[in-house]
């Protein structure tokens, strides 16, 4: 589903669950309705993937073209992934200010790409401090952690902020909203890498569900991505090729506002903008024929062509 969609990467998330909670939070009631066990161990145990099956993803997803990963959600799970050679890993937002965990990740020598929800900036600041020496291939995701997250908690402000504050390291985008339009945005802002989660029923049992995308809101999520790209372009602004046509049929010119007898020298009350038949001076050259002696006399609507103006030079455009 998601190589048609058109996605780069399938992320899971992996925990080892006595080394990701303590013991009393395993034995926590848990009676929510979204509860695989009556307590909090019994549903995580229900939901976690093997070692086996995380194999037997990644297999598959070599098969089918697409790169796959998990969030490694404990220490003991990243060394699983390292071990599984994923191109790289994800750090959670609950993650993030776990100082000794971000080493020992770090060192492994693979991507990172690291969340920040729950975080500050001066915990951002920490983090590129712990990471940048030991691993300078990260990202940082901008991210709030709530499902589903309302658009005025967003905040994609904080994109431009990582950008200015980390200028040397990509920013992305980490989104739990509904729909597509803020992570489009978020592209439009520059965002270079875009995590959002998915299913295949957004009605299912589970708080994720309903914080995520169904295929076909993903594949025009993918495909509004690529737009986008491809509309960001150039920052050089000019008259392009495909604009030639406009400007050809529409594009206006200097004419005269009144009949100019030969030699007169002319003044801007003598000149008008118009579309002209046949193309003279463009609009912004008119102040520039100011002064200028005619060479010719021109009737009241023509075109002021060069052939018309004395001694006239054509400025280049730069």
């Amino acid at each position: 589903v998601l190589q048609d969609c058109g996605a780069d990467c399938a992320k899971f998330q992996k925990s080892e669950l006595e080394y990701k909670f303590n013991k009393k939070a395993l034995e926590r009631p848990y009676t929510s309705k979204h509860s695989w066990g009556k307590t909090y161990g019994e549903h995580k145990r229900h939901l976690e993937f093997t070692h086996d099956q995380y194999r037997e993803l990644k297999k598959y997803a070599e098969e089918i073209g697409i790169f796959f990963t998990a969030s490694g959600m404990d220490e003991m799970a990243v060394e699983f992934l390292h071990e599984l050679d994923v191109p790289f890993f994800k750090v959670g937002s609950g993650d993030t200010n776990n100082f000794p965990y971000l080493e020992k990740t770090a060192k492994k020598g693979r991507p990172m790409v690291i969340s920040s929800g729950m975080q500050s900036m001066n915990t951002m600041h920490q983090v590129y401090q712990i990471v940048k020496p030991i691993n300078p291939n990260f990202c940082f995701l901008q991210c709030t952690s709530a499902y589903p997250l309302q658009p005025e908690d967003v905040n994609l402000r904080v994109i431009s902020a990582y950008q200015s504050a980390f200028p040397d390291i990509p920013i992305g985008y980490s989104g739990h909203e509904t729909g597509i339009a803020i992570s489009v945005a978020a592209v439009a802002m520059g965002a270079k890498v875009v995590e959002r989660h998915v299913t295949l029923d957004k009605t299912w049992k589970g708080s994720d569900h309903q914080a995520s995308l169904e295929p076909n809101e993903l594949a025009e999520l993918v495909k509004a991505i690529r737009t986008v790209e491809k509309a960001m372009g150039s920052p050089v602004k000019q008259l392009l090729p495909c604009e030639m046509a406009c400007n050809e049929k529409l594009g206006k010119s200097v004419v005269a506002k009144v009949t100019i007898p030969e030699g007169a020298v002319l003044t801007l009350d003598m000149l008008t903008v118009k579309v002209g038949e046949p193309k003279g001076f463009p609009p912004e050259a008119i102040f520039d024929l100011v002064g200028q002696k005619v060479k010719k006399k021109i009737e009241e609507d023509e075109t002021i062509t060069e052939q018309a103006v004395e001694n006239h030079v054509k400025k280049v455009k730069c």
